[in-house]
């Protein structure tokens, strides 16, 4: 039994079922990198925040703020980013 996966043969496909898949596939690739990111993001704010005991089913005040602030700060990260990926892409 040969346990390499088999290449699919898409020959048979149109073009519009072929351009159909292949925007299927870049959806399901930004969905992963998009949960990738936000696992990403829980544990670095988690690891950050949530430093002692865990008491009760709700976080402290300054847990809280904690979190909302390393949130915050992760997605000003990526908008300046995206903003200079942007600017890069401009001058290419």
């Amino acid at each position: 039994m040969d346990n390499q996966p088999s290449t699919p043969d898409f020959s048979d496909f149109s073009d519009k079922d072929k351009k159909d898949l292949q925007s299927f596939i870049e959806n399901e690739q930004q969905k992963a990198k998009f949960q990738a990111n936000v696992h990403n993001l829980t544990d670095l704010c988690w690891t950050k925040c949530i430093t002692g005991k865990i008491t009760s089913a709700t976080v402290d005040r300054y847990e809280n703020s904690c979190l909302e602030n390393c949130v915050n700060r992760f997605i000003d990260s990526q908008k300046t980013i995206v903003r200079q990926l942007d600017a890069m892409g401009g001058r290419a």
